[in-house]
């Protein structure tokens, strides 16, 4: 028997989503002084691909090599680019740590443009990242490690949507989803264990990984298969373009992370890019959402 969700108006289902999931990373940061960066990722990621395996029940022993040949870099794309994300956001506020991983699809949604108008979305992007870059005065200073930790996260970003299109094509239905994410769970949980060792069997810290699991994978590719089926490319895309900000909130209601003025234009500037990216180009690279 599958689990279905109601599914909500489109655009409404898609903002819940990204909702769940910036709520989610926000609640993931608290756990980090218990389980660290890397054992709230094995514990998000192993957890979240366990409850997609009791819920879709995909037929595994079903795929063929050629399968697991687009599965297996597609969840090796996923794991790291969830352990990446997490690791950076012990060096940045959330807001800032999305923006700058959200570079990663917007640069590869401009490489796959064949209009020379998208040069206009690659400055604004730019003027982005200068205006995030380290400074002095009221904007404070940026963490370089951790940005090129959101960077790195938003390279596997675009890795992920690259090689998820080969599962779509080769992987029916959401076996190949569940599938990534096994990969995905056993590439972090060496890490996890390595930092966090038994704290993760820990019955509260189970409780709290699973609340995460919930909000960051199950819920959110949920709302969003239902906000997929009704939206066309581009108003998925430039819906999505609004994440730093709703990333942004999050860290300011949930973590109390204030950010400067010069980094709110600098965040603005990447979402316009991605706005414009997704109205402009002819060849749309829908962001696939990553689970952060």
């Amino acid at each position: 028997m599958r689990f279905t969700l109601p599914s909500p108006p489109p655009i409404l289902a898609l903002l819940l989503s990204m909702l769940s999931i910036q709520g989610g990373a926000a609640f993931a940061k608290t756990l980090f002084p218990t389980l660290g960066a890397a054992g709230t990722t094995a514990l998000r990621v192993t957890l979240a691909a366990l409850l997609l395996s009791l819920v879709f029940r995909p037929r595994l022993r079903a795929l063929s090599p050629a399968a697991w040949r687009a599965v297996i870099p597609y969840g090796v794309a996923l794991g790291l680019m969830n352990l990446t994300f997490y690791l950076s956001l012990t060096r940045l506020p959330l807001g800032l740590a999305v923006t700058l991983e959200f570079v990663g699809p917007l640069v590869l949604s401009l490489a796959l443009s064949r209009r020379l108008q998208d040069l206009v979305w690659v400055a604004l992007a730019a003027l982005g990242i200068v205006l995030i870059a380290p400074h002095g005065g009221a904007g404070g200073h940026l963490d370089l490690l951790g940005a090129g930790l959101a960077l790195t996260a938003g390279a596997f970003w675009a890795l992920y949507i690259l090689v998820g299109g080969a599962v779509g094509r080769r992987v029916p239905g959401v076996t190949g989803v569940v599938a990534g994410m096994i990969v995905a769970a056993t590439v972090t949980l060496p890490f996890g264990i390595a930092q966090a060792g038994a704290t993760l069997l820990v019955p509260g810290v189970l409780l709290a990984g699973l609340a995460v699991a919930v909000l960051s994978s199950a819920l959110p590719y949920s709302l969003e298969m239902a906000a997929l089926r009704a939206l066309p490319a581009r108003v998925f895309g430039v819906l999505m373009s609004l994440e730093p900000a709703i990333a942004a909130l999050s860290g300011l209601l949930f973590l109390h992370e204030r950010l400067s003025a010069l980094q709110w234009l600098a965040m603005l500037c990447v979402i316009a890019a991605s706005a414009g990216i997704s109205l402009s180009g002819e060849r749309q690279v829908v962001e696939a959402e990553p689970a952060n």
